[in-house]
């Protein structure tokens, strides 16, 4: 979503700073490329048109329109309420008793895999001990994927080998990281849409993997 997102961006952008003077007119056909790429991310129509509103009404409300360069004005204004939207500093959440579960949750070819191995690598270089395992029993070679990231970025990896049930993968995960001190479990879930009720009954149990009795 975000590279979609960035790829429109720069294409609306390029074509303000082509408009010698900015309108109303091409702010609404800005904002509404951002719209549709949201959109297509599968980002909530509820947060799309707050974020798009409260664009619109500091563009419109700083004097953007009689600055020399109102491209530049209206690119701060989308930088700062993107911020403000997903946060200016994300703390992460630990259990209080090790080790913390972390599932990666998105639409399939969203990047997950990737930013599991991304997000281990940082969690390394925070003095943590992360493993990974992958859910994915759906997409083929999907776990030999995140095996082969793992191995690349020297990560300690559950292969969940021998089942192909994501919940006893995850319960498997929970015991190895007791057993290797792991603090934090990193789960590379399979892609679902929200409106995929068996899958999304899957993603409810795999939440609950992190506490009671499945961690014994």
């Amino acid at each position: 979503m975000f590279e979609n997102l960035t790829e429109k961006l720069q294409r609306v952008f390029k074509n303000l700073r082509g408009q010698g003077k900015l309108t109303e007119e091409h702010l609404d056909a800005a904002l509404g490329e951002i719209r549709e790429a949201m959109l297509e991310g599968d980002v909530a129509v509820s947060v799309v048109d707050e974020l798009l509103a409260n664009i619109r009404k500091k563009a419109l409300g700083s004097e953007v329109l009689l600055q020399l360069s109102p491209d530049q004005q209206v690119v701060k204004i989308v930088r700062d309420e993107l911020l403000a939207l997903l946060g200016k500093h994300a703390k992460p959440l630990f259990a209080s008793r090790p080790p913390s579960v972390w599932l990666l949750v998105g639409l399939q070819g969203s990047g997950k895999t990737t930013t599991t191995g991304k997000l281990a690598k940082w969690l390394v270089q925070h003095g943590h001990r992360p493993i990974v395992v992958s859910t994915d029993v759906y997409r083929p070679a999907a776990r030999e994927q995140l095996a082969q990231v793992a191995k690349a970025a020297g990560l300690a990896l559950w292969p969940g080998a021998g089942t192909d049930k994501p919940l006893e993968i995850v319960r498997g995960a929970v015991r190895e990281a007791k057993l290797s001190a792991s603090d934090v479990i990193l789960v590379d879930t399979a892609g679902r849409l929200h409106i995929d009720d068996e899958l999304m009954n899957e993603l409810s149990l795999l939440k609950r993997s992190g506490c009671g009795a499945l961690c014994r």
